[in-house]
C-alpha cells in the first residue's frame, strides 16, 4: 500500500524533467545547425530559388526588364512547333551517341590497362586527367585550328593519302569534331572512375580467372564488367547528363550573334543548351528559354531512368562470382 501511495508523487516530480528535455536537446543541437546554415542559405538563394523561379517563368513572357505576362502553356506549345528546337534535339542526341559510347568503352579499356602492373601508372593517371581540368574554351579554340580546312587533322589525312574532311562545314564533320572534343575531355575522368571501381574488386577473382585460363578479353568482359555494373551505371548516367547539356564546344567553335548561323553551317552543331542560350540571352525570351530548360530536364530524367533499367536489369548474380568459364575457359564445361 505504501508503494502504491508513493507512485503518483514520483510521476509529478518527473513531469517537469520531460518538458524541459526538448529544450535542452534543441539548445545542444542549435550550434551545429548554425554552423552549417550558410550552406543552406546559399543553396536556397542560388540553387533552390532559381529552379522554382525558372518553372514559374516558363509560364510567362518576359524580356528580363519589363513586367511579366502570363501565357500559360503557350511557351511549351510554341516549343513543340519550333523546327529549330527539334533540330537541336536531333543534333544533341547524335553528338551524345557519337561521343558517349566510344568514350565509356575507351575509358573502361584504359582503366583495365592502368589496373595492370604497368610502369609509371601514377604519371599516366595524371596525364589522363589533365584534359578534364583544362579550360574548355581555350582547348576549343585549339581544336578549331586543328579541324580547320588546312588544319592539322586534314594535313595528317592527306599525308596517308586520304582526302581532307570538312570538319567544320559538313554535318558529319561538325558532329565528329564536337564528339572528339567531348571524348578528349572526359575519357580520362571516366577512366579514373572505373579504375577506382576496379581496385575494389577482390584480387581472388582475377587469380581464379587466370587459373581457369581466361584471356585478357575474357577477364575484361566476364569479370570486370559484371563487377563494375554499379560504377558503369554511375558513369553512364553522369555522361548522359553532361552529354545532353553540351554547350561550350558548339558555342566557341561556331560563335555567332546571328541565330540563323549559330551552330555552324546548317545549324548542324546547334544543341539544346546552345539554342536555349540563344533564345534567352540573344532574343531576350527568358520564358521561352525556361520552358526549354524544363523540357531538357524531362529528357535527361527519362534517359537516366532508361539507362538505369538497361544497365541494372541484368543477372544480378554476376556480382557474386565469375560468370566466365561456362565456355571458352580451359576448365569450362
Amino acid at each position: 500500500m505504501a508503494t502504491l501511495a508513493q507512485a503518483p508523487a514520483s510521476d509529478s516530480t518527473e513531469a517537469p524533467a520531460r518538458t524541459e528535455a526538448p529544450r535542452g536537446r534543441w539548445r545542444r543541437h542549435l550550434p551545429p545547425y548554425i554552423a552549417i546554415s550558410p550552406y543552406y542559405i546559399l543553396f536556397a538563394a542560388f540553387g533552390a530559388f532559381p529552379v522554382f523561379f525558372s518553372f514559374y517563368l516558363s509560364f510567362h513572357d518576359w524580356d528580363g526588364i519589363g513586367s511579366m505576362k502570363f501565357v500559360g502553356l503557350r511557351q511549351y506549345y510554341w516549343l513543340l512547333h519550333d523546327s529549330v528546337f527539334w533540330h537541336s534535339i536531333v543534333n544533341t542526341f547524335e553528338i551524345w551517341f557519337m561521343s558517349t559510347v566510344p568514350m565509356l568503352f575507351l575509358a573502361l579499356v584504359l582503366a583495365f590497362l592502368l589496373h595492370s602492373q604497368v610502369r609509371y601508372s601514377a604519371a599516366w593517371r595524371v596525364a589522363y586527367f589533365i584534359p578534364n581540368v583544362t579550360s574548355m574554351v581555350a582547348m576549343t579554340i585549339v581544336f578549331g585550328s586543328v579541324f580547320a580546312q588546312a588544319g592539322l587533322a586534314n594535313s595528317l589525312l592527306k599525308a596517308v593519302g586520304v582526302d581532307g574532311i570538312g570538319w567544320l562545314t559538313s554535318s558529319l564533320g561538325i558532329k565528329s569534331a564536337i564528339s572528339l572534343m567531348v571524348i578528349w575531355r572526359w575519357v580520362g575522368y571516366n577512366a579514373l572512375i572505373f579504375l577506382a571501381g576496379l581496385q575494389a574488386i577482390p584480387n581472388e577473382l582475377f587469380e581464379a580467372a587466370r587459373v581457369d585460363g581466361a584471356s585478357s578479353r575474357q577477364v575484361l568482359f566476364r569479370v570486370v564488367v559484371p563487377q563494375l555494373r554499379p560504377v558503369i551505371l554511375f558513369a553512364i548516367i553522369t555522361s548522359t547528363i553532361g552529354g545532353l547539356q553540351i554547350f561550350t564546344e558548339s558555342q566557341v567553335l561556331f560563335y555567332s550573334d546571328d541565330p540563323g548561323t549559330a551552330g555552324g553551317p546548317g545549324q548542324e552543331g546547334m544543341t539544346i543548351v546552345l539554342y536555349l542560350w540563344q533564345k534567352s540571352f540573344n532574343d531576350l525570351q527568358f520564358g521561352y528559354g525556361a520552358a526549354m530548360g524544363w523540357i531538357l530536364f524531362a529528357l535527361i530524367a527519362v534517359f537516366a531512368v532508361i539507362n538505369w533499367r538497361l544497365v541494372s536489369g541484368g543477372d544480378r548474380d554476376d556480382r557474386r562470382g565469375i560468370p566466365l568459364l561456362r565456355k571458352g575457359g580451359r576448365n569450362g564445361r
